[in-house]
């Protein structure tokens, strides 16, 4: 994508496309397609389900940049089914963030809604509760009672931060940014490494605070760079950064960038593989990857601009070979992975399609700002 002109052309086609998607998605909270390209459900088994903002968000940034009211309708009604997920306290893990920015704080940011206001504090002192004083950081996920994940954290939360700092603005209660800029001072030192790759999960004694191990995860081994986790990490380093206004958060975000760009460059004949260890000709990509890492490299490009240009080149990429414009399916991103070891290949993952709109509208200056900094009711 060389400028804005194409930005705004790729964002018109996706336009018609999801307008006619939206009208028969009604009630549906998808995570990936079916063998026929029309949207799953993850339903009421699922409503805990980690990605189940992202359809909400995708709806919301369409609806702010065309005004379509079906848009919000659709919405709004996955913020409503979201509210069975705080009855169930095992459904309650880190991931607030990226249920109920994408949902109530979207919502709350586009068009002032008491109720969904409400909501995104509830996500916030809960995803707050989580946070462990002795480590500095905020548990990842739950487990059935024996405390075997108590102590774990992972690169994806710092994703999650930016529901803390929008409910310090919007209570003017800054316990809940001491919690987000304490577990992001720790992941600066502990999951962030000297080549600038970083880690995937990490392991603390729950009592004593000490960091004990890093272990594998999505990716190709313990060790490796998996690609999803640098995009996490190099688009939540710079929000911290926009949050906070300290530079640190700047320069670890730039330090995984530059790492990401060095990396990127050894397999010019791809896209994104699913992790930058994996051997040289395996040829499996992750386009939610690409996007995700896009939109932290334009708001980095705002100080240099080799980020932006990084990014112009990742999206360029996707929506030239990796973009369904196809009316009859509802994914738009293919080739993505929710994991190295996942027996699904060329998958499609709604967050992908997300961050790729949410990219594009960056470039055109037409974003709803969901997980950067915004007063509510713009």
């Amino acid at each position: 994508m060389k400028n804005t002109i194409s930005a705004y052309k790729t964002m018109s086609a996706i336009e018609k496309k999801l307008s006619a998607v939206a009208a028969r998605s009604r009630g549906i909270i998808p995570y990936s397609t079916t063998a026929d390209g029309r949207f799953d459900d993850t339903g009421e088994d699922s409503i805990c389900w980690w990605t189940n903002g992202f359809f909400g968000g995708m709806l919301w940034q369409m609806y702010n940049y065309t005004g379509n009211s079906l848009y919000k309708e659709l919405a709004e009604d996955i913020e409503k089914k979201l509210d069975e997920n705080f009855m169930l306290p095992w459904g309650m893990d880190h991931d607030s963030g990226f249920k109920w920015l994408p949902t109530a704080v979207a919502h709350c940011k586009a068009d002032w809604n008491e109720k969904s206001h409400n909501r995104g504090i509830i996500a916030a002192e809960n995803l707050a509760g989580r946070f462990n004083p002795n480590g500095n950081f905020i548990r990842a996920w739950n487990d059935s009672g024996d405390g075997s994940r108590v102590g774990t954290a992972i690169i994806d939360c710092m994703m999650n931060l930016p529901l803390l700092y929008w409910a310090s603005d919007a209570t003017k209660d800054p316990r809940f940014s001491q919690i987000a800029t304490r577990h992001a001072d720790m992941a600066m030192k502990h999951f962030v490494r000297s080549d600038g790759s970083a880690i995937h999960i990490g392991v603390f004694d729950p009592n004593s605070g000490e960091f004990l191990r890093s272990e594998g995860g999505q990716g190709y081994a313990t060790g490796s760079s998996w690609t999803r986790g640098q995009a996490w990490a190099i688009y939540g380093f710079t929000l911290s950064g926009l949050y906070t206004g300290e530079e640190k958060y700047f320069e670890t975000a730039k330090r995984v960038a530059d790492n990401f760009i060095l990396q990127s460059a050894k397999r010019p004949d791809m896209g994104i593989p699913i992790d930058f260890d994996q051997p040289l000709d395996c040829k499996r990509e992750d386009s939610s990857a690409a996007a995700i890492a896009a939109c932290g490299l334009i708001e980095l490009g705002k100080t240099n601009e080799k980020y932006y240009n990084a990014a112009l080149d990742l999206l360029g990429f996707l929506c030239e070979n990796r973009l369904s414009l196809d009316e009859n399916t509802d994914y738009l991103l293919w080739n993505c992975a929710d994991s190295f070891w996942s027996n699904r290949e060329q998958m499609t993952l709604i967050y992908a399609d997300y961050y790729l709109i949410e990219a594009l509208l960056k470039l055109v200056g037409k974003d709803l700002p969901i997980f950067t900094p915004t007063k509510e009711g713009k």
